[in-house]
């Protein structure tokens, strides 16, 4: 069974299927923050989807988050840390992207467990 949760215009926010919730891209709402910002807004929403999902941080599986200056990963790292516990991170992999939209700074895109 595969349950949508969260329409949008264009997707929908979560997918869950098999006990595994999907949740598309999100940014931060205020993008005058710089990189530690806008992420610790993005792990805020992040927390509140799960818990909507039946899940919460201590059970992401895997991360994907999109940014684009790397000289600015070091803030960006640091906010991501605060908010996870160390035995609690996924696997993850940042990558470099040109253009995320005017004034996102980083865009995250993760699986959890339900």
């Amino acid at each position: 069974m595969i349950n949508r949760i969260l329409k949008t215009p264009i997707m929908h926010r979560m997918v869950e299927h098999n006990g595994v919730i999907y949740v598309g891209g999100l940014v931060a709402d205020d993008r005058s923050q710089s990189m530690g910002g806008q992420t610790a807004q993005i792990c805020e929403k992040l927390e509140k989807l799960l818990v909507e999902a039946g899940s919460d941080k201590t059970r992401l599986l895997s991360a994907m988050l999109y940014i684009t200056d790397m000289s600015q990963k070091g803030e960006m790292n640091e906010a991501w840390t605060n908010w996870l516990a160390a035995d609690d991170l996924p696997t993850r992999a940042t990558i470099g992207i040109a253009d995320l939209g005017e004034d996102v700074l980083i865009e995250v895109v993760v699986t959890a467990a339900r």
